[in-house]
């Protein structure tokens, strides 16, 4: 056990002490540079974001649990490495003890997630789509690393070279941005590629859908067929977004918006697609 000063650990000690290096096979790489770590929480502390209990996802050896615990009230780590976990229970016994951490051993998209007020977490990779999408609808701050390419996609606009499935399902829970990119020195192992951390605000979108999962479905349907029009897209794409009439929403939507390609509409277009197909569509109960 440490007794270094919370909020001040060296990164590479950390990842020493833990006794085991980065396994990229499992999507490992670790955030060692201390101003990007530092920065970290500034970023939701600038926002005014609630840090009375974070959830961190995939901490590894630690450092970024560090610099959490000297500005969160209460942090749950989960980490799926029973050694990391082992590690992180020592390092951190202190704060343990003083129910200020908890670390929780396991796979994030399968455990029970506790009440957290936001979450910050430096994301495996392989699952960093999968675990986003389980943290959006629960309608909390979320700030998050990703590769450059995906964060870029969650948060473009309408009619970008990046615009598409991601960016509008991202932004049907939240306001999405862009807060810093991080290049590939900052982590060891390295990645090949650069990285940057997202910051999502909960948000209620000025439109309404009648089901989010339905939402979900249409919207996974006619992005497969984004370079065709609306029209066929809709038609097409019947076994994805389960439509058993997919010819009655071509027929009774604007045809505006059915001779349009997916990358052109806006979230609120979508809404309203959405919204028509559930109506006349008979999509499957």
């Amino acid at each position: 056990m440490t007794t270094t000063e919370t909020g001040s650990r060296d990164p590479d000690a950390l990842v020493r002490r833990a006794g085991k290096r980065a396994d990229t096979r499992k999507d490992q790489h670790f955030l060692v540079d201390d101003r990007v770590l530092d920065r970290i929480p500034e970023y939701a502390t600038d926002a005014g974001v609630d840090l009375s209990h974070v959830l961190e996802i995939g901490a590894g050896p630690g450092a970024l649990t560090d610099r959490l615990l000297a500005t969160a009230e209460k942090v749950t780590a989960i980490e799926r490495d029973p050694e990391f976990a082992a590690h992180l229970r020592e390092e951190f016994a202190d704060e343990v003890a003083a129910e200020r951490l908890t670390v929780v051993e396991g796979d994030a998209l399968d455990i029970d997630l506790p009440d957290f007020t936001a979450s910050i977490s430096n994301l495996p990779y392989g699952a960093s789509s999968e675990i986003a999408f389980r943290l959006l609808p629960e309608q909390r701050p979320l700030i998050l690393m990703f590769q450059q390419e995906f964060a870029e996609r969650m948060a473009a606009d309408p009619a970008t070279d990046d615009y598409g499935r991601l960016s509008v399902t991202a932004g049907h829970y939240a306001d999405v941005e862009v807060i810093e990119t991080v290049p590939p020195e900052a982590f060891d192992p390295q990645p090949r590629v650069t990285s940057a951390l997202v910051r999502t605000t909960p948000r209620t979108p000025d439109y309404t859908v009648p089901s989010d999962d339905f939402f979900m479905d249409f919207l996974k349907a006619v992005f497969t067929q984004r370079r065709k029009t609306m029209r066929n897209a809709v038609r097409n794409t019947a076994h994805i977004s389960g439509l058993g009439d997919p010819d009655a929403v071509v027929e009774a939507a604007d045809e505006d918006l059915m001779s349009a390609r997916a990358g052109k509409l806006t979230p609120a277009d979508f809404a309203t697609l959405a919204t028509l197909a559930y109506e006349v569509g008979q999509p499957e109960a």
